[in-house]
């Protein structure tokens, strides 16, 4: 009549007697959740008092893991992990893609405020494009300034080459210029040269200052602006004033003097010349 149940309660019983690493607490979890059919599974086959508690241990760990004992039985070894492993990890891997994310998306930030102000002029109805001055032009433009004295203004000033080179020359020189990082830039060469105190750079559109106040002006322009700027300084210079246009003339003035060749060329303009020699009306 005891048959396999008495099996099964003789393995409960000597797996609640055996030491071994393994605790009452746990026999008694073992030999209350695990069915006859478990028990004697483990039971069998056991060589020994030592091979049968592996064998209740691994019920054991098949149990935590949610294994069925065929894999057991079959040899497979468990390949279980502990439920605090699989939680640290998914807190790990989470980890990873939060800080992943936010270099992305810092990055991105970053080339979007640096390139912007680099390609907006090219969606304006007058793309004047930023093109650094070649040394070549830079002393051409000193050329064309011999002799002269008044404040200067560089129209579009760039990375601040042409200001910062005319205030070498004792010139008080000024630079507007719609693009911060370059103004920024610009501040920081000529303190670096030394000429902070006559090399000034604001943030700027050239058609909402007025240039009266400036004996000198330099101009980098393109051809779809220069008819308009035109009309602008006629109106607004005085008349011992002179223009110098690097790259590209004025399309109606007749020039002073040209010096250079190629995109180096420049072209000096007298407002009395190109006011038609009578002066301001």
């Amino acid at each position: 009549m005891d048959g396999g149940g008495g099996e099964a309660r003789r393995g409960r019983r000597a797996l609640l007697g055996r030491g071994g690493g393994v605790g009452p607490g746990v026999g008694l979890a073992v030999s209350l959740q695990s069915s006859p059919s478990e028990l004697d599974a483990a039971g069998r086959g056991s060589a020994g008092p030592v091979s049968g508690l592996a064998a209740w241990r691994s019920v054991l760990s098949a149990r935590a893991c949610g294994t069925h004992l065929a894999t057991l039985e079959e040899g497979r070894p468990s390949e279980c992990v502990p439920p605090a492993s699989l939680e640290a990890n998914s807190l790990k891997k989470s980890s990873w893609g939060v800080l992943f994310t936010g270099i992305v998306g810092g990055t991105l930030v970053a080339v979007y405020a640096v390139a912007t102000p680099f390609v907006t002029p090219a969606l304006r109805r007058i793309c004047l494009p930023f093109v650094p001055a070649t040394t070549k032009q830079i002393e051409n433009v000193v050329k064309m300034l011999e002799c002269r004295r008044g404040p200067l203004v560089d129209i579009g000033s760039g990375d601040g080459r042409i200001v910062i080179a005319a205030a070498k020359e004792g010139f008080t020189a000024v630079g507007y210029e719609l693009n911060p990082w370059l103004v920024w830039y610009s501040r920081y060469r000529a303190r670096r040269e030394g000429v902070q105190a006559s090399a000034r750079f604001y943030i700027s559109d050239l058609w909402k200052v007025t240039f009266s106040q400036y004996s000198n002006v330099v101009i980098f322009g393109v051809p779809q602006m220069m008819a308009q700027l035109e009309k602008k300084l006629e109106l607004e210079l005085q008349d011992d004033a002179r223009v110098i246009a690097c790259r590209f003339p004025f399309p109606h003035w007749t020039p002073a003097q040209v010096t250079g060749e190629g995109i180096d060329t420049v072209w000096a303009y007298d407002a009395r010349s190109f006011r038609g020699g009578d002066g301001r009306p």
